[in-house]
């Protein structure tokens, strides 16, 4: 310990004379930690103003971040040439290492017979216009003539009716009497409470029948307000047992005295088209508004169509 004390510095020679070696040594140990802490400090400043410093050039200048990104080992273009056996770093182990580990073991997988594509059924916005019977083509081109419908939409409307009608055993120009009372053939004709399409159905009423046409948004669709229109007309027919209360059940007057001369409407003209079908030529009258009995109770059908929901029966 005096070898030590003799070998210090002056002032620690003088301090161990006066407190002693063992303060002596707390002394210097006290003045290292003081000295290592002001040094540390300012690093971690200096280093800070530095971070500062390199984010601001690399805001300023992009370029310069793309470039250090580039010298990265870990970049895309460093592990395109490992991968390529040039490694940067001139390691030649690199590449062979890099695909071992990217590159996993093949597995034997057993092959699978592909199975041919199902077809989606779809209801089509537009159907196409076939060339039906010498009775149908008359019925069209007399519904062109009448209503002042392009031929080919006519001959369309009119394909998909008679389409329908054979798959749910209906008339199919009964139909087409409905669709020429309720819309005149006019497939975005809407009523003020919400009855819409050529057989101006009440799509929220019977929302369950849209759902497997692709919801109520089908109701504008010319063959999906074809095929849920002409299934409610069938169930009101096949229900009250007769065409007229069938029509009246129809036009939401079921619980009515009277339909307000809807059905009536409606039988003359399916008579006019069946003497149309037969080849006969009758006189073509002016008719009034179309739907405007209907349009007056389809509130009425409203509120009858959700009781008769609402027992378990189709609406």
């Amino acid at each position: 310990m005096k070898r030590f004390i003799n070998s210090a510095p002056a002032w620690l020679r003088n301090r161990a004379g006066k407190h002693g070696a063992r303060a002596a040594l707390v002394s210097v140990a006290g003045g290292l930690g003081t000295a290592l802490r002001h040094s540390l400090r300012h690093g971690l400043s200096v280093a800070g103003i530095a971070g500062i410093a390199a984010f601001g050039v690399l805001y300023f200048n992009p370029h310069l971040a793309e470039d250090i990104i580039a010298l990265s080992p870990f970049s895309s273009e460093s592990m395109d040439e490992a991968l390529a056996g040039g490694d940067v770093s001139g390691n030649v182990m690199a590449a062979p290492v890099a695909l071992a580990v990217m590159a996993p073991a093949p597995i034997a997988v057993a092959p699978v017979k592909a199975e041919p594509a199902r077809p989606v059924e779809s209801t089509p916005l537009i159907a196409k216009a076939v060339p039906g019977h010498p009775e149908q083509q008359r019925v069209t081109n007399w519904i062109a003539r009448r209503y002042r419908v392009a031929t080919d939409a006519a001959n369309m409307l009119v394909g998909a009716t008679y389409a329908t009608a054979r798959e749910i055993h209906l008339d199919p120009l009964l139909i087409l009497a409905v669709i020429a009372i309720e819309s005149r053939f006019n497939p975005f004709a809407e009523s003020p409470v919400g009855a819409k399409g050529l057989m101006q159905v009440m799509a929220n009423v019977h929302r369950d029948k849209f759902q497997p046409l692709g919801g109520v948004q089908a109701a504008l669709n010319p063959i999906a307000n074809i095929k849920v229109g002409s299934s409610i007309l069938k169930e009101y027919v096949k229900r009250t047992g007769s065409l007229e209360g069938g029509l009246k059940a129809y036009v939401g007057a079921a619980d009515n005295e009277t339909d307000a001369g809807y059905g009536s409407k409606v039988i003359a003209e399916y008579n006019k088209l069946k003497e149309v079908a037969h080849g006969s030529k009758p006189a073509a009258k002016s008719l009034p508004a179309p739907g405007t009995p209907k349009r007056e109770q389809r509130t009425q059908e409203a509120r009858n169509g959700s009781e008769i929901g609402s027992k378990g029966e189709p609406a």
